[in-house]
This record gives structure tokens, sequence and C-alpha cells, in this order.
């Protein structure tokens, strides 16, 4: 086994790589209590998202570590659990049923583009800026989420406009709280620090009544629930006669998921060595687990399946080798047996961990040109435009859109590739016919 996971290249031993993939495991356990949340919305049972999750995590964090020997965990990514349930199901009709059958193609596409090595042409015909502001842009989206799940944010009945909501009620003032914890962690460097502060918040709450307090072992561990309700629901009638709606859908999976994992796999690489030249070795392996997962999780019953940058912690833990990954998939599979904890993690306790996703998503505004503005323009528009009009698909329209005019108004149209001028035609019809 060391042979296989090249210990000795890589200058690792099994205790490091078992306590890298504890310490990834805890930074990014966040995910099974947020994801059944999430979903919930749309009406999907929350103790099956639980189970889908687990497992699709399970599943597509093994195959990194075994076939791509990557010391890089997969779960449903956040951001892509928001679009599904509050931009896909809940803004545009579309049944979760059909919404995961969008996902599963996504998956599909990702794995093709993956297989044939279109990736890098795709990768490097998207500008820079748009990227980014994609990832702020939901960043917002999500931390807007958590404002308004946890009253500090309401919409005003009569002007239909957010507004500062009542922060003197007890719901409210825990999840202040668990945000001003939560913040604390990070800001010490505390691995793990979003799930602990879902578990300090959740047991503030229960001290004060705001949280049901388990009666018993049975309230903790359980048995695994049924995935049945999830599992296998993908509706496809509607999917094989696409409107436009859902071809975004999928092209908006598909493009948050790309650069999300070509981002993550490519940073968590260069951070633990694994860059040879500047290329990736292996990249394409990493790259088709990640497709492999999507798909996976789509038939389990989750939203897409993604890298996890909180690998790096384990990367900083001294994880070299996929070994780590198999260690973060035998927790995910153990904590199987926790699902009943789900009645005690409210709206309330998930909130911060939302806002502070938000937060470190924003980070990306940084890498945006601000002082020139046919790059500033588009970027802004996609960040804005995703929490205002409570559609991230929406602000990529239009940040797609909006990237060409400027260009070719400041000289520079052969700077745009040929692909962005399609999708800008394709944007172009969304807004004329469908977008209503």
């Amino acid at each position: 086994m060391q042979d296989y996971f090249r210990f000795s290249e890589r200058k690792t031993t099994y205790r490091t790589e078992f306590i890298a993939g504890l310490t990834t495991f805890l930074s990014m356990a966040y995910i099974l209590f947020v994801n059944p949340m999430v979903l919930g919305e749309t009406g999907m049972d929350k103790s099956s998202v639980f189970v889908a999750t687990a497992v699709a995590s399970a599943i597509g964090t093994l195959i990194m570590g075994l076939y791509a020997n990557y010391p890089i965990a997969q779960a449903p990514g956040m951001g892509l659990n928001a679009f599904f349930a509050y931009t896909v199901v809940l803004g545009m009709g579309i049944p979760w049923q059909t919404a995961l059958a969008g996902v599963f193609t996504s998956g599909i596409v990702f794995f093709l583009l993956t297989l044939f090595k279109i990736r890098e042409t795709i990768i490097n015909s998207i500008p820079f800026s748009l990227k980014m502001a994609t990832g702020a842009g939901i960043g917002l989206f999500i931390a807007f989420i958590g404002l308004k799940n946890a009253g500090i944010v309401i919409i005003d009945p009569q002007s239909a406009l957010p507004k500062l909501g009542n922060i003197h009620t007890g719901n409210t003032l825990l999840t202040v709280f668990g945000l001003l914890v939560t913040a604390i962690f990070l800001v010490r460097k505390i691995r793990g620090g979003v799930f602990y502060g879902m578990l300090l918040t959740a047991i503030v709450g229960m001290f004060f009544g705001l949280v049901p307090v388990p009666q018993g072992i049975q309230d903790i561990v359980g048995s695994v629930p049924s995935i049945a309700p999830t599992f296998a629901q993908l509706e496809w009638e509607k999917l094989l006669r696409p409107t436009g709606d859902l071809l975004i859908v999928i092209f908006t999976f598909l493009f948050v998921d790309f650069f999300d994992t070509a981002g993550t796999v490519m940073a968590v690489a260069a951070q633990a060595g694994l860059l040879k030249d500047n290329k990736l070795e292996r990249g394409g392996r990493a790259l088709t687990s990640d497709a492999i997962a999507t798909m996976v999780g789509a038939w389990l019953g989750t939203s897409t399946v993604t890298s996890y940058i909180e690998s790096s912690s384990g990367v900083a833990a001294g994880g070299r080798t996929g070994f780590s990954s198999v260690v973060v998939a035998a927790l995910f599979l153990l904590s199987l047996v926790f699902a009943p904890l789900l009645g005690i993690v409210t709206p309330q306790v998930t909130a911060p961990a939302l806002i502070i996703v938000g937060v470190l998503m924003a980070a990306n505004l940084l890498k945006i040109k601000w002082d020139e503005i046919d790059e500033a323009f588009p970027a802004f528009l996609t960040v804005l435009l995703m929490p205002l009009t409570y559609s991230i698909a929406t602000g990529i329209a239009l940040g797609f859109v909006t990237y060409p005019i400027v260009k070719i108004a400041k000289g520079k149209a052969r700077e745009i590739h040929p692909i962005m001028y399609g999708l800008f035609l394709v944007f172009i019809a969304y807004f004329i016919w469908l977008a209503r």
C-alpha cells in the first residue's frame, strides 16, 4: 500500500496521512448538516439527503484517493447546492427530480470534456475576471441566504426590499453568537473552525431552549435512514426536450463545477508540492474523479459533488497522498449513524456556516482588475446581481453578455475567444425569449 500511494516519494507516513484525513474531514463535516438543510427547502427528504451527502462524499473522495492519488476530498458543493435549491427549484419552478437529472447531465458533459481533453480550451476561453466574479458572487448569494435564514435580514412586505430584522429575538441572537464564535475560530486558525462553530452554537442553543435537547442516545446515534426518497429519482422527460431554462441550468452546474474543481485541484496540488513544471500530474484523473462523483451524487439524491478547498487544511497537516482521502471517505461513511443529529441542526445553527463560507468565497474579489473598467464592469454586474436577483444563473448570464460589449468598445475584440461570442448569443436569446 505504501508503494501504491508512493509514501516514500512524497515523504509521508500512515500516521501523518491519517491525521491529515481527520483534519480535512473536520474542516468540511459541516456539509453533512448544511446540505440537507439547503436541499430540504425544495421538499426533498432531509434524512435521505443526509445519507446521499455522506455516501456521495465518501465515493467521490475514495475515487479521488485511489484513482488520482490526491489528498483532496469531495462533497456536494456550497453554492451549487444553493443554486440547485433557490434558483433552479424554488426560483424557476423546476421539480427537484428534473434538477437532479440536470446535475447528472452536467456530470456526463464534464466527464466527456475531460476524456477528450477539451477542458483546457474551455478554461482558456472564459476570462479570468468572470471566473473570479462567479465565485465571489456565489459567496455573496450564500451569505445572503444565511442572513435571511437567521432573521438578521428580512424582506419588507411593503417595499419588497431587504432590511434589518429583529435582532432582539433569541434565534437571531443565537446566529449572531455562532457567527462571531466561528469567525474567532477561523481568526485563531483552528482547523475545523466552521464545524466547531456549529457545534458550540447548537450547545448554547440547547442551554437557552432555542434548540431541541437530545433526550437520549437515540437522538444522537441511530440506524441509517432510508435513501429511497431521493435515490434514482431523476426525471428525464422535461430534460429530453429541454427549454432554454434547462440549458442554462445545465450550463451553470457545469460552469461552476468545472472551474471550482480546476481551481481547487490546482491550489491544493501546489500546496502539497505535486505540480511538476507547473503542470498537474495525473490532473485528468482528478477531474475525472470529480465528474464521476457528480453523476453518482445525482443518482443518490444530492446536488453537484465537487472538490473541497478545505482539503488544504489536511495538506497543511502533512497530507501528501490519496491515503488521506481514503481516511476522509471512511469517516464520511461512519458519520451515517449520526443522522438523528439533524433534529438539532436548526437554520440558526447552519446560518453562520453559510455566512462564513460566503466570506471565504468573496476573497476572489481581490483578483479582479478593478482599475480596468472593461474587466471590472462585467465582473461587478456578475457579483452584484446574483444576490439582488436571487439567481446565480442571472448573474453569470449578465456577465457573459456585457463582457464582449465593453471589450469591443475598447477595441479589444480580437482578445475575445470565439466560444465567448457563442455564449454571448446564447445568453442574449435567453434574456429575450425566456427570462421573463
